[in-house]
């Protein structure tokens, strides 16, 4: 394939047709174990009141940015929403993980008017099973986002139910000054990687920083292995149920993975990402494949001491092109009690105004809008840009990517249990298997 010299042609392989069509049938298998979190009010909507009615001056927003900088980011842009329409957004900040856990009983709830959410599959499940507003009409009204993210923002009917704010890439990060004390070279191939974080372990550092306690960090692990083993058509078809998790192909993602455990930081499980970060951040390890986001775990002075690369080719032929660049954003409830409010914001989120406060304050993520000022990017930004503009396919995340059902109920605990023991890989294959089969059979 060839590269893409275009934001426009970089997107457009963010949602490949493989997946795009796929019928939504079922409801999250694990929903309804999850759903006790909803009793005690943790993901109850802020909607619930009657502040919401006709000509009221409010709406309502569940957001899953409990994180201090995506949270400040939000409450920057409800301000200026207000200053410029005089609707006050009233956030429902939910711990992320928690967040996703029980989104599908709180959306067949009574959620909040407008709620943070992915592109991608997951988007396309809750407008599949009428759980999301359409806001076609919204889309109507926005200007700087290219056919691409309309695409990722369209559910199977055509309609749009997602308003894209933010989307960031997968790749290495490092310390510079770390490196440049010991003077290690960016690898090109996975032996070089392997060569690099061995040293690394006689330098006394932990060669690579590692936590999944919340479930999903792994699952980056994952797909990039997957997409440098076996490329970037088998990876979505994997995903999409039409490959064997039993196969050859995936046994050898395994036991790749298992050759470069002893090189993660130990004890995962009991590690949030934001722990995993800091020890980068404090020259303790020296490397995290992680999302641009790491970059909020470090001071405006550290910021400009990270650098990347993206996780370096393990099969020559089909390279090192592909990567994770998943797409954040926003929907609309079913029935908001004020949709008129619900699309005025969400016609402010997709709009530069916004877009440039992110700028200004987030150094994790890029910007969706393409009309936004970019020239407050910092170099980490900039070089991110570049790296998504130089991919050849982009995924957008295992969780994003397959049934959310599968996701949580299957895929989260099966790699766990690998990071936990990873001796009988087949065994656990032969597990997710059998599972996926009921699954996208039901």
């Amino acid at each position: 394939m060839s590269r893409p010299r275009t934001q426009a042609e970089y997107l457009a392989r963010l949602v490949p047709p493989s997946v795009a069509g796929l019928n939504r049938r079922t409801l999250l298998a694990g929903a309804a174990g999850a759903g006790g979190l909803l009793g005690t009010g943790l993901l109850a909507g802020c909607g619930d009141s009657d502040s919401g009615g006709s000509g009221s001056k409010t709406v309502s927003m569940g957001s899953n940015a409990s994180d201090p900088t995506p949270k400040d980011v939000l409450a920057k842009v409800s301000g200026a929403f207000k200053t410029s329409s005089g609707i006050e957004v009233a956030i429902n900040t939910v711990d992320h993980n928690t967040f996703q856990e029980n989104i599908n009983n709180y959306l067949q709830g009574k959620p909040d008017d407008v709620f943070t959410w992915f592109a991608g599959y997951r988007m396309r499940f809750f407008a599949e099973r009428g759980l999301a507003g359409d806001v076609s009409d919204v889309w109507g009204k926005l200007s700087g986002f290219s056919d691409a993210f309309k695409k990722a923002s369209t559910g199977d009917d055509g309609k749009q139910y997602f308003v894209p704010f933010s989307y960031y890439p997968w790749a290495v990060f490092y310390r510079k000054s770390v490196w440049q004390q010991y003077g290690y070279q960016v690898p090109k191939n996975l032996d070089e990687f392997t060569a690099l974080a061995n040293q690394m372990k006689k330098d006394g550092l932990i060669p690579i920083a590692f936590a999944d306690k919340d479930g999903w960090p792994a699952m980056g692990t994952f797909d990039i292995l997957n997409l440098r083993i076996n490329g970037y058509q088998f990876h979505v078809d994997l995903m999409a149920g039409k490959e064997a998790w039993t196969s050859d192909k995936v046994k050898k993602v395994f036991d790749t993975w298992a050759g470069l455990l002893p090189l993660h930081q130990p004890d995962a499980l009991g590690r949030t990402w934001q722990e995993a970060a800091q020890s980068l951040q404090q020259k303790k390890s020296g490397m995290y494949l992680l999302g641009l986001f790491v970059a909020q775990q470090f001071n405006a002075d550290e910021q400009a001491d990270i650098d990347f690369f993206t996780f370096p080719e393990i099969d020559s032929v089909i390279g090192a092109k592909a990567l994770d660049a998943p797409i954040d954003g926003y929907m609309m409830a079913r029935k908001p009690k004020s949709e008129a409010n619900a699309k005025k914001l969400l016609e402010y989120i997709g709009g530069v105004d916004a877009a440039n406060i992110s700028v200004q304050t987030d150094p994790g993520t890029l910007v969706a809008n393409t009309g936004a000022d970019t020239s407050g990017y910092s170099a980490l930004q900039k070089k991110a840009a570049e790296l998504v503009g130089s991919a050849t396919e982009i995924a957008q995340f295992l969780d994003r990517d397959t049934r959310p059902d599968f996701a949580s109920t299957v895929i989260i605990p099966a790699l766990q249990q690998f990071i936990k023991d990873p001796k009988d890989v087949g065994g656990l294959l032969t597990s997710i298997e059998n599972q996926k089969k009921s699954i996208f059979t039901s």
